[in-house]
């Protein structure tokens, strides 16, 4: 298995990764995505991560674009996540957790000689993803997104542990609200986009209170 090495900055990412296309699903920087593994092909991808350097991207199939000779098109930014949690059940799935390190740019599918498809990609463009958002924090509003969030959960008679949210980081807790999202594709994929946490949090709060809105009833609504 390979050595635990970090990911700083784009150097430090090769330029050809395995991505799995997976509709609904939001990786970004920090966050974490649980997987549940099963199709041959998958498995044998992260069988080969785990002997490699443990790196999955996460894309989106777009299914607006025509469809490739490869399979499904996919949107153009994904995110790159690094494989940190592993188990193996009894009929031979894989129980994955992924770790964002960073969103990437797809610039061209390249054939890698295996089931499962490969890209090159550049990280560049998202140097600053690399590094915890200390600095935007300070910018996102908070009581807007605790308002969203508590509309939600009442929406949809749902509980949460108020005081771990509240005492939660600003960035982990925009991300974590962003991938937990019941969201649509173009909602994620406009989420994993936003050039800014405080970007990214604006959003999260903007479709919250669409969905809200859509809601027969007394207006409070649901996001579903």
């Amino acid at each position: 298995m390979a050595s635990n090495r970090t990911y700083l900055s784009p150097a430090d990412v090769p330029p050809v990764i395995p991505v799995f296309p997976l509709s609904g699903a939001l990786l970004l920087p920090r966050a974490e995505l649980p997987l549940n593994i099963f199709e041959p092909r998958y498995l044998q991808m992260v069988d080969d991560a785990l002997s490699g350097a443990r790196l999955i991207g996460i894309v989106q199939p777009d299914e607006t674009a025509p469809e490739v000779s490869e399979g499904p098109a996919v949107f153009r930014v994904g995110c790159l996540g690094r494989l940190t949690q592993f188990r193996e059940t009894e009929n031979g799935r894989y129980h994955i957790h992924l770790t964002g390190i960073c969103r990437f740019r797809i610039l061209e599918e390249v054939d890698g000689h295996t089931a499962y498809r490969q890209f090159r990609v550049e990280t560049a463009p998202y140097e600053a993803d690399f590094q915890p958002g200390a600095e935007q924090e300070a910018e996102v509003d908070r009581p807007a997104l605790f308002k969203a969030l508590a509309a939600f959960l009442e929406a949809n008679q749902l509980e949460a542990d108020w005081e771990g949210i509240q005492q939660a980081g600003t960035e982990t807790l925009v991300n974590a609200l962003s991938v937990m999202s019941p969201y649509g594709t173009l909602e994620k994929q406009a989420l994993l986009e936003a050039e800014t946490l405080k970007a990214r949090a604006d959003m999260l709060v903007a479709i919250t209170q669409m969905m809200l809105a859509r809601m027969p009833g007394d207006g409070e609504g649901s996001l579903q």
